[in-house]
């Protein structure tokens, strides 16, 4: 059954939109959800082909539009994406139900995955199965490197802003939050100030639509829920802050500073607001803070959970919930370890994505308002740029403990650099590795191909005893 809406003239919608009905929507989000594999790439090209191409429920140039705006807020873009469509067409419930269904597949693969991880972990096969996906996912994060860079470094300026990005977070481990403040800054005083570099900064990741008027991006019938102005979206915007920030408050009061779940909730939160530029470029400080800081990870363990996250439905920053589940599992606080670490896990997942509604809540009604602010596009450019040289450090440091048993941390001029060790090579990692890059950047499989070809070459190699 499809539901008409039709507006009024004089600031409403001024023709006709189809959207349609409240079940009919909540089938569509769950085959969606279902068909989620990919990275944001290959979810936002889902949820185009069916929500544009087939169903045809909304238009091209308000997808687009909506993406964009999603590209300038922290979080996982698809998700989020899916959040600001089902919020369009069915208010808030709308929203709630295509968020929580866009995420419930892969929470439910990667806790499984990591309970079958924390006990059988020596098993050979998962051992081979897991090497297989570290070489896989190494090769698929340095294509990220290179595709996002053709995309965000449209001149010397940025590829300046991309390298000492880099160079601060590799060399002088920088915090990723204040290099993403600091090429913020950046972007929008050089906008201001009139210099070339700025002029013509895109939406985030991606690109303002060219020669788009900002009253017919969306489409021609607007709801009147997604007009800015109201006390509703407030409403459910403070509620979705009491339901995000309530217990990690409560967490920290019980059991203070220092115990793993008052630390999970702390840190996830703090992660929600800075996750600009995808899961690539917030993953190394997840990994930073999680491996040298909390101490939840050894370094390859990190891409044991990305390669979960690669080959599960959901958006990849999913890996996080991993990182709670394992930090909890080791560290269980007086619970049995199992379930701690499934406590970790959806308390990482409950902080990491709350957030992701309230953004959407209150923000998609002023989208108009964004869009046309030249400077915050510039500043979102900015942080692109510099997510490019924060996924190369991510991709470097894979490859060091990937190929590598052994790499120190050598100091000297203010610098902290990770230097492998020669004679702790891995040969068989790295033959693994080499054989994923060259079937990505050489052969141009596809992710699934690469992931499943890499992974059953590894699990072949763990049970003919030449493991790494």
């Amino acid at each position: 059954m499809v539901r008409t809406l039709q507006g009024a003239r004089n600031g409403e919608a001024t023709a006709e939109g189809h959207f349609p009905g409240f079940s009919e929507g909540v089938r569509t989000w769950a085959r969606i959800a279902a068909l989620s594999f990919g990275g944001p790439a290959g979810q936002i090209a889902v949820m185009h082909r069916i929500l544009v191409e087939e169903k045809r429920w909304i238009g091209e140039r308000r997808f687009l539009h909506a993406l964009n705006f999603c590209m300038l807020l922290p979080g996982p873009e698809a998700q989020q994406l899916a959040v600001y469509i089902g919020w369009l067409m069915h208010r808030t419930a709308g929203g709630l139900v295509a968020g929580t269904l866009f995420v419930l597949p892969g929470l439910v693969s990667i806790m499984a995955l990591s309970v079958v991880y924390a006990l059988y972990g020596k098993v050979a096969v998962v051992q081979g199965l897991f090497l297989g996906l570290k070489a896989a996912v190494l090769a698929i994060v340095f294509d990220a490197v290179l595709r996002i860079g053709r995309r965000a470094l449209r001149n010397a300026a940025m590829v300046a802003l991309a390298a000492a990005s880099f160079i601060a977070i590799f060399a002088f481990a920088m915090p990723f939050p204040l290099i993403i403040a600091a090429a913020a800054l950046l972007g929008y005083l050089g906008r201001r100030a009139g210099l070339v570099a700025f002029a013509n900064g895109g939406l985030g990741a991606g690109a303002p639509l060219e020669n788009d008027d900002a009253g017919t991006a969306l489409g021609e019938a607007i709801p009147v829920h997604a007009r800015a102005g109201g006390m509703r979206a407030l409403t459910v915007a403070a509620v979705l802050l009491v339901l995000w920030l309530g217990p990690v408050a409560a967490l920290l009061a019980l059991l203070g500073p220092g115990n793993v779940f008052a630390d999970i909730a702390l840190f996830f939160s703090q992660m929600a607001l800075v996750t600009f530029g995808g899961a690539y470029a917030v993953l190394a400080y997840v990994a930073q803070e999680a491996v040298g800081t909390y101490g939840w990870l050894a370094p390859g363990e990190m891409l044991d959970g990305l390669g979960m996250a690669e080959t599960t439905p959901g958006p990849l920053i999913m890996v996080t919930q991993f990182v709670g589940f394992m930090g909890a599992f080791r560290d269980p606080s007086g619970l049995p370890p199992l379930a701690a670490g499934i406590l970790g896990g959806l308390l990482t997942t409950w902080v990491t994505f709350t957030p992701c509604f309230l953004w959407i809540f209150l923000g998609a009604p002023h989208v108009e308002r964004l869009r046309e602010n030249r400077a915050l596009a510039a500043a979102l450019s900015a942080i692109t740029a510099a997510v490019v040289g924060v996924i190369l450090n991510l991709a470097v440091w894979f490859a060091l403990h990937v190929v590598f048993g052994e790499v120190r941390t050598v100091e000297g001029l203010g610098m902290r650099l990770a230097v492998p060790e020669p004679g702790s090579i891995r040969p068989v990692a790295a033959a693994l590795s080499a054989f994923a890059l060259l079937a990505v950047f050489r052969l141009r499989c596809g992710m699934m191909t690469v992931l499943a070809l890499s992974a059953a070459a590894g699990i072949a190699l763990q049970l003919a005893g030449l493991g790494a």
